[in-house]
């Protein structure tokens, strides 16, 4: 399979190469030429099929030139160990659990597929990699958990200081090993921009062996697809046409979403929910794409991206048709006020506890909702466990909790009594570039 770049001014690739790449040349972002469509067959039967078995298909349609199927098969068994349940909240109204993977946010999928898939090339290659990422919150974790002790592979993760919950900065920066975390003394824009700057470093870029573990990387694209269609096949028995809101923010996840859709799975519609940084929501009302800087910090701080980096992949599935696109996405946006409310109302009728990022797909959802007479499914998306956002949780939820503290998981809480190591940084290139130096492996 080819890869082209989104700008259009770098040569086609193969996967590999696009993988360990990251960024194109021209500083734009892998697409597959085409996008493979799954017969008719696979979607009449998805319904019997096990979410490992689906994570095959979709991964063999776009590496089995690159990967023979049983090695393919044995990569997605392991990486994709834990399961993405349909939980219905209300009627018609489902929630797709995406954290019951080892860092417990829907980033696991991409993190666990995109380590096993490099540990297998390098292992041909014998070659050795560094791996930059920036996380807004739970992309560090995930890949940090994702990487951990693989060998022939360095990962250093930015995070901007004082914008990511205590759980989320204890993922990532209590493994050691070939885990580091720098501390950014600035906004996720600024760590990310910090990371295309290294990639965009031809002659630094090549003498580390560079590469990205961002939603900007194909290889993390790719396995989110997978628990769209898992979605699909839970749900399919009902016979009604499906929605997906999903709380949005580098939109990544929505990508491969529509990416999920290219395949051949039916979609009625996608909802791109956002908080104040809703530079989606306002192109698809009015064709302008306007980035916000810096970007404004939110309670659902995740999402707290004010110049998306999968816009032009996004476009690009549309057919660079704004016309197109709009068609079939519908965006909204919501305030910290209306966040919190949702997550008191949805817990005083239903019982059910939502992360800020999940009350907003939920609200986007709803809204949508009330724009259609079609006979619908609506699937919101839950991308991270509650917990790892307590600070937030609890307070909000205090007056229906009467006193009771909310459960945190083992797994998560044994992670506050580990001590942090971190280097606290300026969002400086050249010093960030003098760190790598020192700390990188080749």
């Amino acid at each position: 399979m080819q890869l082209y770049s989104t700008n259009r001014q770098s040569p086609n690739v193969g996967i590999e190469e696009a993988i360990f790449r990251g960024l194109p040349p021209d500083n734009g972002l892998y697409m597959p030429e085409q996008i493979p469509v799954l017969p008719d067959s696979f979607w009449e039967s998805v319904q019997k099929l096990s979410l490992s078995e689906i994570a095959f298909e979709i991964a063999d349609a776009f590496l089995r030139d690159e990967i023979p199927t049983n090695d393919l098969r044995e990569l997605i068994n392991n990486a994709i160990d834990f399961d993405a349940p349909i939980v219905t909240i209300e009627e018609d109204i489902h929630c797709l659990e995406l954290f019951h993977g080892p860092s417990m946010a829907f980033k696991d999928f991409g993190a666990r597929f995109m380590a096993a898939i490099m540990s297998y090339f390098l292992e041909k290659s014998s070659r050795k990699i560094n791996i930059l990422v920036a996380t807004s919150g739970d992309t560090g974790g995930a890949v940090a958990q994702g990487f951990y002790d693989v060998n022939n592979i360095s990962v250093t993760v930015l995070y901007p200081s004082g914008k990511v919950s205590d759980i989320q900065e204890k993922q990532l920066t209590t493994l050691g090993k070939n885990i580091k975390a720098i501390e950014i003394d600035g906004t996720f824009d600024d760590c990310q921009k910090l990371v295309k700057e290294a990639f965009l470093d031809n002659d630094f870029r090549n003498e580390f062996n560079l590469a990205s573990a961002n939603s900007i990387n194909i290889a993390r694209l790719i396995p989110q697809a997978f628990y769209y269609v898992y979605a699909y096949a839970q749900l399919k028995k009902q016979g009604k046409s499906i929605v997906f809101a999903i709380p949005s923010g580098n939109f990544g996840n929505l990508s491969a979403g529509v990416i999920a859709w290219r395949m051949g799975m039916p979609v009625e519609r996608f909802v791109a929910a956002t908080n104040a940084n809703k530079v989606i929501p306002e192109y698809i009302e009015t064709a302008n794409f306007t980035p916000i800087s810096p970007s404004i910090s939110t309670i659902s701080n995740a999402m707290d991206v004010g110049n998306p980096s999968n816009f032009p992949r996004l476009r690009s599935l549309f057919g660079d048709s704004y016309e197109e696109l709009k068609s079939k996405l519908s965006g909204f946006y919501y305030t910290d006020e209306q966040t919190r409310l949702c997550m008191q109302d949805v817990y005083k009728r239903t019982g059910y506890i939502m992360c800020p990022h999940t009350a907003i797909a939920y609200l986007g959802l709803k809204d949508y909702l009330k724009q259609t007479d079609k006979s619908i499914s609506g699937v919101f998306l839950s991308t991270a466990h509650y917990a790892k956002f307590l600070p937030d949780v609890e307070p909000i939820l205090s007056e229906a909790l009467l006193g009771k503290r909310l459960e945190i998981p083992k797994r998560l809480s044994a992670l506050l009594e580990k001590e942090k190591s971190a280097t606290k940084m300026a969002a400086d290139y050249g010093e960030f570039k003098a760190y790598l130096r020192l700390n990188a492996i080749k």
